[in-house]
């Protein structure tokens, strides 16, 4: 077997953290200090790649000699992008907007290597919201309150009832942090996460 190389993760969410557990390997995590704002016509996907990698890389100065993960995410709907709604009001207004509609998730994924090196991709996966009433709506954010989340739901929850159907090729896609691609990322530097450890 391979010795486990150490890892962090850059990030603080234990949606991110609760997925690379998945891969039974010891981890730290950090919080990188990152300005999130997008460039001016800064498209969804440029946007979560360039975020991805400046987690990573600000994990990367204060983690030296461990391969770090970075990952941002954004959902777009009819070429908007949504931000996390704050407030009951605005999840509404938020789910209304999706009712019936295709949204598209782009989340972007760096691994900084113990040498520098920088692997980054972005991982599509699409949402199909089957049609909501208002009731519904309503009912959905008072039970599950998904105010910290970017369209006003959580896939990995009670979010599941407002969906038509899913297209994508890693369901972990749609919670923040796309296992399959981390998985060829860390093969592209030579390590098996199987027999890691």
């Amino acid at each position: 077997m391979q010795p486990q190389p150490k890892i962090v993760l850059a990030s603080t969410s234990p949606f991110r953290k609760a997925l690379l557990d998945k891969f039974q390997l010891t981890f730290s995590t950090c919080k990188p200090e990152t300005d999130e704002t997008p460039f001016e016509n800064e498209q969804p996907e440029q946007l979560v790649a360039r975020l991805a990698q400046l987690k990573a890389q600000a994990g990367a100065k204060a983690h030296p000699n461990s391969f770090v993960i970075g990952s941002d995410q954004v959902a777009v709907v009819k070429g908007v992008i949504l931000g996390k709604p704050g407030t009951e009001e605005k999840a509404h207004q938020q789910l209304a907007m999706l009712s019936g509609q295709a949204v598209t998730f782009y989340t972007g994924l760096t691994l900084v290597s113990p040498n520098h090196e920088i692997k980054t991709i972005v991982e599509p996966f699409i949402v199909h919201f089957r049609q909501l009433s208002a009731e519904e709506i309503t009912a959905y954010i008072k039970k599950e309150q998904p105010l910290n989340c970017a369209g006003s739901f959580k896939s990995e929850a009670l979010g599941i009832c407002l969906f038509d159907k899913l297209e994508g090729r890693d369901p972990n896609t749609l919670i923040g942090l796309p296992l399959i691609a981390l998985n060829e990322l860390f093969a592209g530097f030579g390590v098996n996460l199987l027999t890691a450890g």
